[in-house]
């Protein structure tokens, strides 16, 4: 029997014109790749509150209108069956800036823009981002 996928929410946090990347150290999944702010779904958690939970314990910040995005279901990426949820945010205090809470597992948090977004990125993240996926709201 198969082990069952490994459930993750990532964000978006967009300020500007810019998203939020931090390079991972030495974690099994994304090892050295830019990634976004995030972590594992717990139990009777929501997508909302996993994402408020792992950005203030990864960066600090506290965030607000915390919107769903789309869900990936990549399998396996490296032998691991991940399914991400990608939601969007917004800094709750404009003037606040992120903090490298967990240096064990990153090295530190930037701002890019998306035009000019940091290499080498998480895979499927890369593969999404490239494949067209926006994550700033359209302007009506």
């Amino acid at each position: 029997m198969q082990p069952a996928p490994e459930t993750g929410v990532s964000v978006f946090i967009l300020k500007d014109n810019k998203i939020l990347f931090g390079r991972r150290r030495s974690l099994f999944i994304g090892a050295n790749t830019y990634g976004l702010p995030g972590g594992h779904l717990e139990s009777g958690e929501s997508y909302v509150e996993c994402a408020a939970r792992e950005v203030k314990e990864e960066t600090g910040l506290d965030i607000k209108n915390i919107k769903f995005l789309t869900t990936i279901n990549n399998l396996p990426y490296r032998s691991t069956h991940l399914e991400v949820t990608y939601m969007r945010a917004y800094l709750s205090y404009p003037n606040q800036t992120p903090q490298n809470i967990e240096p064990d597992k990153c090295e530190g948090w930037e701002w890019f823009d998306l035009n000019n977004l940091p290499e080498p990125m998480f895979g499927p993240l890369r593969e999404m981002l490239q494949g067209g996926f926006n994550p700033f709201p359209i302007a009506s």
